[in-house]
């Protein structure tokens, strides 16, 4: 599915659905700590960390060119040039590096070229710098997903629907999380390795 790019488009922000999410890497048997991923990954998050705001001393110029990145990247996101849109939007992060929205479409471009974390360092950062936005939150959640952590993923997604309620794009996501974790336990009952039966994200589940 393309993603539609909109400017700063924090309420209708356009999400790839799941099924174009790639292979879950349930490799690990053992599980990890709630909020064990969110942590690293802020751990490893030194190059997105930053003011919210440009201080007093950038001018307008700045801001301009900033700006001027951003939409050069969103224009090559909606053409499918996903990795040239990766470097004009870095460029604006270098200037405007407590922006969420950039952050926010950066990790949807990265799951799209299937570098999950990545991903997840800059979704952490979307919803780190805006903590109220329902779709940085989904948008984590999904890169939680597609690293392998449906069970944080669905606390994203509560998070998600905390703030908006009526989201159907959060809903849906949370029923296929809560969905992987059932399928992830009946694996590991029946002494099947979870490496060996990788299953993809909005693949159809049995209903309970």
């Amino acid at each position: 599915m393309k993603i539609t790019w909109k400017k700063q488009s924090k309420v209708n922000n356009k999400k790839r659905s799941l099924a174009a999410i790639s292979n879950l890497p349930f490799e690990d048997e053992e599980e990890q700590p709630t909020g064990y991923i969110q942590a690293k990954a802020a751990e490893e998050e030194g190059e997105f960390r930053g003011p919210k705001t440009l201080d007093s001393s950038s001018g307008p110029s700045t801001l301009q060119l900033a700006d001027s990145f951003q939409s050069q990247g969103d224009k090559l996101a909606e053409d499918g040039m996903y990795r040239e849109a990766l470097g004009k939007w870095e460029n604006a992060l270098t200037l405007m590096p407590g922006k969420a929205v950039l952050h926010e479409q950066k990790a949807q471009v990265l799951l799209e070229i299937g570098d999950a974390w990545n991903a997840l360092k800059a979704a952490t950062r979307a919803t780190e710098l805006e903590p109220s936005w329902a779709e940085a939150w989904i948008t984590l959640g999904r890169a939680q997903l597609n690293f392998g952590e449906p069970d944080i993923a669905i606390e994203s997604f509560d998070r998600a629907l905390a703030i908006k309620p009526d989201s159907e794009e959060a809903q849906d996501d949370r029923k296929s999380a809560l969905h992987l974790v059932k399928r992830r336990k009946q694996l590991r009952l029946s002494g099947l390795s979870d490496t060996e039966n990788r299953f993809v994200v909005g693949d159809k589940t049995e209903s309970s």
